[in-house]
């Protein structure tokens, strides 16, 4: 954190310090840092960073539009509560978006694209077997960045990146409650890699590549539904 307040004090004159202020709170929202519910000092993260007020009341103002923040009148802004049947809308635009972008960069992977996958999505195995959620969630994003960087489609990149920033926020949670879909989804990825590699046909990755995003989506859903069964079940035993 000293060299993120450093950063900021020695941010050119041609720079805005509000931007950078900006870049950092959000960006410890979405790596956890500051989790959902944590209450944003404005006296505190001013001294922390060596700036004024301004520039951080204006950086929350901007993560409040976005939706990362909630402030509140008698308290001090905080991160916004997860919301999971956002996370399931989102999961669906991201499959949606991801199986085409998807299919769009397959034909302009090289060999060397295709090794780090391999490599990616074996370090992933080993952060399921060390059980570092962080490390799998981050390998993940890596691991499907590095397919859809190749897309020739930047829009579309751009979507994808912002939808996954606000999944971020909340995958470690989903991956608590759907631990087992992490094995499958390593699975996946193996058999997409594949894909790439033998050129498959356009329609066939893409489905592939949307699947996969939507069979966690399935997962987290039949495991409400069965919890709430479960619960319902309780309450009529003990009628």
């Amino acid at each position: 954190m000293q060299k993120e307040r450093t950063a900021i004090q020695n941010t050119p004159a041609s720079e805005n310090k509000q931007e950078r202020t900006y870049a950092i709170l959000r960006r410890r929202i979405i790596d956890g840092t500051y989790a959902s519910g944590y209450r944003l000092n404005i006296d505190a993260l001013a001294r922390e960073l060596g700036v004024s007020k301004v520039p951080i009341r204006e950086a929350i103002r901007r993560l409040e539009a976005e939706g990362w923040v909630v402030s509140n009148r008698n308290a001090s802004p905080q991160v916004a509560q997860i919301d999971l049947s956002q996370w399931e809308s989102s999961m669906t635009i991201l499959a949606l978006l991801e199986g085409y972008a998807t299919a769009l960069a397959a034909e302009h992977l090289t060999e060397a694209d295709s090794i780090k996958l391999w490599q990616i999505n074996a370090d992933m195995q080993q952060a399921l077997r060390d059980f570092d959620i962080s490390a799998f969630n981050r390998l993940n994003r890596v691991f499907h960045s590095t397919i859809y960087v190749s897309c020739p489609n930047t829009a579309l990149v751009e979507l994808l990146q912002q939808t996954w920033d606000k999944l971020d926020t909340i995958r470690s949670s989903v991956f608590l409650f759907l631990p087992e879909r992490g094995w499958a989804s390593v699975n996946e990825h193996v058999q997409l890699i594949r894909l790439c590699e033998q050129h498959a046909p356009f329609d066939e990755i893409e489905r592939e590549a949307r699947l996969h995003k939507l069979r966690t989506r399935e997962a987290y859903q039949q495991r409400v539904n069965k919890a709430l069964a479960a619960e319902n079940h309780e309450e009529n035993e003990t009628v």
